[in-house]
Order: C-alpha cells, then sequence, then structure tokens
C-alpha cells in the first residue's frame, strides 16, 4: 500500500480518486484548521479518518506534513455499482477479516469463481495492500471491491434488491449446499477469531456450516469460503444445462 504524506498530495487525490484511499491519519497536536479541507473532502467521500499521536506518523513516514494517507493498490467502488452491473448478483460480505493473506486467498477463488463484487467494513478490516494484492495472485485486478461504513445497513440494503443473506458458521443451522444458490445471493464470513459478529448473525436469512470429521473444530476462513464460493458456482452451472 502506498503511502502519501504531503498535505497537497492528499488533497488532491481526495478530489479525483477518493475511493482509492484506505485511511487518513492526522496529527493529533497539528491545529485542526489545518485540515478542515481534508476533513471536509473526507466527510463527502466517505473515507477513514484517525488522528494519531505524531509519533505514530513518524513512523509511517518520515517526511509528512500532519498526514499520512494509505492508498489502495485498487479503487474501491460503490455497494450500488456492483448491484446495477449484474441481474443475478453473487456478493461476498467479509466480516471483519484482518489477515492479508486470508483476504487475497478469498479474492483469488471469488473471482475464479465469478463472484459480482466483495463487501469490506471500513473499520477492522485489512484493507487492499500489496501484501492482499499478492495473495490473490492478482486476481484483485478482476474483482470489484466496495468499502461501506456499516456492514449491517449494507446487508439491509441488498435485502431490498432481493438478495438472500447466507451466513457461513461452524454451527449453522443446515449444510453448505442445503440453499438454492440460483437465487440472487450475498454470502457472509466472519473474522478469522471469532466469526460473524451477533448483529451480523442476525441480519442473514440462513446460517449455514461445514461439517468436520477430524480433530480440527473449524476450517480457516479462506479454505471455508472457497467450499461455499464453488458450490453457488456448482449449482449455477448445472442450472443452466
Amino acid at each position: 500500500m502506498e503511502k502519501v504524506a504531503r498535505l497537497a498530495a492528499v488533497r488532491e487525490i481526495l478530489r479525483s480518486s477518493p475511493r482509492r484511499i484506505n485511511k487518513i491519519f492526522l496529527s493529533k497536536e497539528a491545529p485542526k484548521a489545518r485540515f478542515k479541507e481534508i476533513l471536509d473532502l473526507s466527510r463527502q467521500a466517505n473515507v477513514p479518518v484517525v488522528f494519531v499521536p505524531h509519533q505514530k506518523l513518524d513512523q509511517l513516514s518520515s517526511l509528512h506534513q500532519g498526514i499520512v494517507a494509505l492508498i489502495a493498490t485498487k479503487e474501491f467502488v460503490s455497494l450500488q455499482d456492483i448491484l446495477q452491473a449484474t441481474s443475478l448478483p453473487f456478493l461476498v460480505f467479509l466480516d471483519e477479516i484482518v489477515d492479508p493473506q486470508n483476504l487475497g486467498a478469498i479474492i483469488r477463488s471469488a473471482e475464479a469463481a465469478g463472484v459480482d463484487g466483495l463487501i469490506l467494513p471500513e473499520r477492522h478490516s485489512v484493507g487492499l495492500t500489496a501484501a492482499v494484492y499478492h495473495a490473490s495472485a492478482g486476481a484483485l485486478e478482476q474483482v470489484k471491491v466496495a468499502r461501506v461504513k456499516n456492514l449491517v445497513r449494507a446487508l439491509e440494503e441488498v435485502k431490498k434488491h432481493g438478495l438472500w443473506v447466507i451466513g457461513a458458521e461452524t454451527r449453522g443451522q443446515g449444510l453448505w449446499f442445503e440453499f438454492d444458490y440460483t437465487l440472487p445471493i450475498a454470502l457472509v464470513f466472519g473474522s478469522e477469531g471469532r466469526g460473524l459478529r451477533q448483529l451480523v448473525r442476525r441480519h442473514c436469512d440462513r446460517i449455514l456450516s461445514i461439517p468436520l470429521v477430524g480433530q480440527v473444530n473449524s476450517l480457516n476462513v479462506a479454505a471455508a469460503a472457497a467450499v461455499f464460493l464453488f458450490e453457488v458456482r456448482r449449482q449455477r452451472l448445472f442450472a443452466k444445462k
């Protein structure tokens, strides 16, 4: 992920390509009036801004001007852009995935399975970093990724568009293949540690799981995602015959 530490440069990116900005760090010690335009533009573009000690900025860049912006390797799109691009949506929501290797692997599987778009929360989620790009084996270039302020509201939004929301967890209400994935669908995968958050879980129409027969009590989220993703692809392929 590129770091931009000049006030004028960050201002220009906010004006021209705000969806490329993953996050902006501002100095706590600097006068807020200095960053008024940055704050206004960030608010309009829904770009996360975090105030941090000056020392934190020093660690990010030795030549900063009280500001450091993390610029993604790929520009984000809007959720509406993804929904409008297809008549039979196949979306993936990721609830606070923080490991770049996991996100990259999920993106790689998603691209191979024909997913129309991935949706990430603004906070508590790894951004589209260089590590994610490499882990995706270049698939990130081909997949649309949206970033939303509130994942639950985004789930409510896709439901209004007729999508079924299916959550993946170890203890589900059925098996991963026990759903008609030829319908408009949004799959939801939780974080590496705690899985789906409770409020996210409540907004799922079904919670499905993959039964495990070994000694390990859970699958890596990227591995579980691949199983679900290719079940969707399998059902849709056979439905066309």
